[in-house]
């Protein structure tokens, strides 16, 4: 069988692929930008589309995509699309696929539907129907059939409705790719790795350009947003610490993958460029400073206690900062300016994140505002908030806003230039390329 998969590798399909990359909701053109640059694709080979990116590619591309992409949910080979109206018409597609060039009987694998306006009543039956296709057609290639297990399987099989198309995937992923494999201390609502990624693109943020700047957040919790700055600034790869599902399918070549890995380990470097994070919490830091060192960035990142709102720049160079603070759910763990010593710790290692004042967090907006304006002359800061009304809890005007998604949370990230008792734009900078939305000086 893996002869026969080698052979395929050098035609049609294995060099033909169609791939879908899902992202978060205005993450897609970031995402287009970082397939370019991973694969070189342009123009019909690569299309932005709503939730994701489609590209037409090779085998070689989706190893690639899911050890480089930092922003994608998983690299998906599509398989099968045709109009349903029935369970009956999702059978006949999937009985049509050719499972056995991918997998075999003894490995396990498991669906998973997705929908959208879907006439069907019973998204569960969906999947049994494509789940005894699948394996209906092994027992009758081959006599046998593979295992399904629900809960860690080889393969994952990807079906998604619409009002009357169905659409079939492969998922060369395996576990969502925002798990880099390096995270084990988090707190209590950890920032996923693929929206800091999104964060750090939307800010423009670029280590190895002509003028690169320090990269600060005053809020690290885990040190998400830190560690995957530190990784781009070390050309270390998102999946450089992780296994992928394609590892495991019959396509794969050990020989061709262990060489792209040692080209991406080749490439990585020392950060040029200085990359600070601080908390409150000085045990949400020794949490950041594990996950750093398990991401092999300990000596890129500098780790810190300190409270948001008394923190000093933490160097001379006026830089980025990028934060996503404490809101809803989380802004009882927000700042804590003003608490006696007793009670601020005290809240601080249950919380694990700094204590707002007031149940909104205004009074630790505009506080902050202040410092910053006070100490941070010269700085960019870019905040993730569901909160519109943010820049004036902070009584700051924002230079720019961009649309994001934390998971089902709409968000924006308002970017804030710092001028000593004010703000406005940098004369003549322009900003990086975003599905952005209103906002001006």
């Amino acid at each position: 069988m893996r002869r026969t998969a080698a052979r395929i590798l050098g035609g049609f399909p294995m060099n033909q692929l169609q791939l879908f990359l899902p992202c978060a909701a205005g993450v897609e053109g970031y995402l287009a930008d970082e397939v370019h640059q991973i694969t070189g694709l342009t123009g019909h080979d690569l299309l932005t589309g709503r939730g994701g990116v489609l590209l037409r590619a090779s085998w070689r591309d989706a190893l690639l995509l899911n050890l480089y992409s930092r922003l994608a949910q998983r690299v998906l080979v599509q398989v099968g699309q045709r109009m349903y109206r029935s369970e009956n018409d999702l059978y006949g597609m999937a009985s049509e696929v050719a499972w056995e060039i991918w997998f075999t009987t003894r490995q396990s694998f498991k669906i998973e539907v997705t929908a959208q306006h879907s006439p069907l009543t019973s998204l569960n039956f969906a999947a049994l129907k494509v789940k005894d296709a699948v394996a209906d057609r092994f027992r009758h290639k081959s006599g046998a059939r593979p295992d399904v297990d629900t809960q860690w399987p080889d393969v994952r099989i990807h079906m998604h409705l619409t009002t009357d198309e169905a659409t079939l995937y492969i998922d060369t992923s395996g576990e969502a790719l925002f798990k880099r494999g390096w995270r084990e201390d988090k707190g209590d609502a950890p920032l996923k790795e693929t929206l800091a990624a999104a964060m750090i693109a939307a800010s423009g943020w670029d280590p190895h350009g002509d003028d690169p700047q320090p990269l600060y957040d005053p809020c690290c919790g885990s040190g998400t947003i830190a560690i995957e700055a530190a990784q781009i600034a070390c050309c270390i790869p998102a999946g450089m610490r992780r296994r992928f599902a394609f590892e495991k399918m019959l396509p794969f070549q050990a020989h061709v993958w262990s060489a792209i890995k040692e080209e991406a380990a080749s490439a990585i470097q020392a950060s040029a460029v200085p990359i600070f994070g601080s908390d409150v919490s000085h045990r949400m830091v020794d949490f950041a400073q594990r996950n750093a060192e398990r991401a092999g960035v300990a000596q890129a990142v500098q780790l810190r206690g300190g409270d948001a709102l008394q923190r000093m720049p933490p160097c001379e160079q006026p830089g980025v900062m990028l934060l996503n603070p404490p809101y809803g759910e989380r802004i009882a763990a927000a700042g804590s300016a003003g608490r006696n010593s007793a009670e601020r710790m005290g809240q601080v290692e249950r919380a694990g994140r700094e204590t707002a004042q007031t149940e909104d967090g205004g009074e630790f907006f505009s506080q902050l505002a202040s410092h910053w304006k006070k100490n941070y002359s010269g700085w960019t800061a870019w905040m993730l908030t569901p909160d519109l009304k943010l820049p004036g809890k902070m009584r700051l005007k924002e230079s720019r806003r961009v649309p994001m998604w934390n998971g089902p949370i709409e968000c924006r990230m308002f970017r804030f230039d710092m001028v000593k008792g004010a703000l406005r734009d940098r004369p003549g900078e322009r900003a990086p390329r975003a599905p952005a939305e209103g906002g001006g000086a």
